[in-house]
């Protein structure tokens, strides 16, 4: 009889906090326990089975596609957002409402953000981002040359130096384009001080912000002029090229496609990128489907923020997974 009794005193007490909602401290006056009782008789309740926790997911929130896509791709987080029609502009703007919201939420202070300013939906998650009433990041970092069209370079370096002012940061622009016209053009930009000073922050970022791309660019990055031919492309996908993070390129078991393009963009690299401690990919939509699976197979992104149709697609049809033997970035570090 003393076991029953034991769990009849767990099962009131674990009925007095979790469903009457009482403290600790008021369920000990009551009893006449110590409160170090109660809180060991709570724990007790847990253990025993008396109290079970369950986590109902809010409707229009997708947990078994998270669960399933950190499983699939080894992802620290996942976020899949509802959006009503697979559809890329609807797309955009929902990812775009949610990385700004995760930025707001988990910004640390004295952040180094890196950021690809040609990316649509990476603007639509600025365009969301509320003022921080105390400044919090140190710097934002262009992370692909941001010189093209004057008509849409605006977007780009407005990008960033809103993102700056947004989190209360210094703005550092790369006053160059992502595609140099040849090997020794990029090699006379580096030697220009702001281009160098900007690039070598790269390895000083703590939090990178990337889209992903498909082979075919975006139509702001193609209006940009920041692209390469399509002959040029051709022999990206004939090297088994799949999409590209900053103009780097990979296949679709995530290793890097290697070309002499390689050679003219301006942009953090994929082997630095591997480096930063903490990466947001931003990224959805049919098209882009097959370079997001292998975007995530390059083990660079840690958090992936798509839309229920993408995050579906990838959970259900993993593609080719990586050969045994297929070289690849090197592991993460911990």
């Amino acid at each position: 009889m003393s076991r029953l009794n034991e769990l009849r005193m767990i099962a009131r007490i674990a009925q007095m906090y979790h469903v009457e909602g009482q403290r600790q401290a008021d369920i000990a006056k009551h009893l006449r326990i110590s409160q170090a009782s109660v809180s060991r008789m709570l724990k007790k309740a847990h253990e025993e089975g008396i109290v079970r926790t369950t986590v109902a997911a809010p409707s229009g929130t997708y947990a078994d596609l998270e669960a399933g896509l950190r499983d699939h791709y080894g992802l620290s987080e996942a976020i899949v957002v509802e959006c009503s029609e697979d559809r890329d502009g609807a797309i955009m703007a929902r990812i775009g409402e949610a990385a700004a919201h995760f930025l707001e939420t988990t910004l640390q202070n004295d952040e180094i953000i890196g950021v690809s300013s040609w990316s649509e939906t990476i603007l639509r998650m600025v365009d969301n981002i509320h003022p921080m009433k105390t400044g919090r990041a140190k710097y934002v970092v262009q992370t692909l040359g941001g010189m093209g069209d004057p008509a849409v370079q605006t977007h780009a370096n407005q990008l960033v130096t809103r993102l700056a002012r947004l989190t209360g940061a210094e703005p550092h622009l790369l006053p160059a384009p992502g595609v140099a016209q040849s090997r020794e053009a990029k090699l006379v930009l580096l030697g220009d001080t702001y281009v160098r000073e900007t690039i070598e922050l790269f390895r000083k970022i703590t939090l990178a912000i990337i889209g992903i791309g498909a082979i075919e660019p975006s139509s702001m990055l193609e209006r940009s002029g920041n692209v390469f031919s399509a002959r040029e492309l051709s022999d990206v996908k004939d090297a088994g090229g799949v999409g590209d993070m900053s103009l780097r390129f990979f296949d679709t078991s995530g290793r890097v496609v290697k070309t002499p393009l390689d050679e003219r963009v301006f942009g953090i690299s994929l082997e630095e990128l591997q480096k930063v401690d903490r990466v947001i990919a931003l990224a959805g939509g049919q098209s882009k489907t097959e370079a997001i699976r292998g975007a995530l197979r390059t083990g660079s992104i840690d958090l992936l923020i798509t839309d229920k149709f993408t995050a579906a697609r990838l959970v259900t049809d993993t593609g080719a997974a990586r050969p045994a033997d297929a070289p690849a970035l090197p592991a993460r570090k911990s």
